[in-house]
Parts: structure tokens; sequence; C-alpha cells
């Protein structure tokens, strides 16, 4: 397994990075609001005659939120990550409890700026990938200030 040239930040007290940058965490205990999910699935080709009926609810904090104490929500900016379903404005629910691996999408400090990317090991070198072909890859080298918040697990896209 490869060693990390980077430090992974647990501490509470991590999520004010500056005032310009807005950082959630949810509730320790939220409130349960459960929703009705239908039991059939929506055909996104040719209509089927499925059952419209409720089949059970369903809370998006027991879907989105498998650890409150060490999950927050963060919205990103820019374009970098459009490859992986990642737009501007969206909201990345984020564990801070998830190692980082390679392949895993994360959200981190470079050099004193929070970006999300895919980490990515390849050819014997760390890299913080964009999946976007415009952005390069910045490879991680002891010389850079890299802080992993955490590991995003969803993401939320208005339409």
């Amino acid at each position: 397994m490869p060693v990390f040239p980077f430090k992974i930040n647990t501490s509470d007290d991590v999520l004010c990075l500056s005032p310009a940058i807005a950082v959630f965490k949810p509730a320790q205990r939220p409130v349960k609001y459960r929703l009705p999910l239908f039991a059939g699935k929506v055909s996104a080709g040719f209509p089927s005659p499925a059952a419209d009926y409720v089949d059970k609810t369903l809370d998006l904090n027991d879907l989105l939120v498998q650890k409150p104490a060490a999950t927050f929500f963060v919205r990103a900016q820019g374009e970098s990550m459009l490859g992986a379903g990642i737009h501007p404005n969206d909201i990345l629910v984020v564990d801070r409890s998830l190692k980082p691996m390679s392949g895993k999408i994360v959200i981190c400090a470079l050099n004193g700026e929070l970006t999300v990317k895919r980490l990515v090991f390849d050819n014997q070198q760390w890299k913080l990938r964009a999946e976007n072909p415009v952005y390069p890859d910045f490879m991680l080298t002891d010389e850079l200030e890299l802080v992993v918040w955490g590991v995003v697990t969803n993401v939320i896209h208005a339409l």
C-alpha cells in the first residue's frame, strides 16, 4: 500500500477555512422526515405500465448521511469536475471518517485553497486529478501543503 504524502484532518474546527467558503455540518441527531418512495422505477426510455403506488418511505438523511458526526456539506464551484457529475453550485456530501484512497473524490485544502479532485496513485506518484481535460493534474510532492478534509460520498444536483 502506498504511503500518503499528506495528512488527513479530522478535527471538528477545520470547517471554517475562510468567510467566503460555506461548509455545512448536518445536525448530530437529525429529525426524521420521511417522504414517499414509489415501488416502481421510472423509465428513462419508453414508458412502462408500472404500478404507481407508494411502497415505503425514504428519509434523505438515511440515504445521504451514513455518519452524521463525520459528515459535512460543501457547495462546489468551477467546472474541473464536470466529468464526475459535479457541476457549479452542486452540494457535495463529504464523510471525514472514510479513508482517502486512489480513485476516490476528495475535498482537500491544497496550499490553503479548498478544492475537490479525484485522488489517484499512478506510476508510483500521487496526483489530484480533475475530471475535465481542460484542467491539469496536481502532482503531490512534499513541497505542497495538502490536508484532506474527507471523501465525497454523494452529489446533490438541482435541475
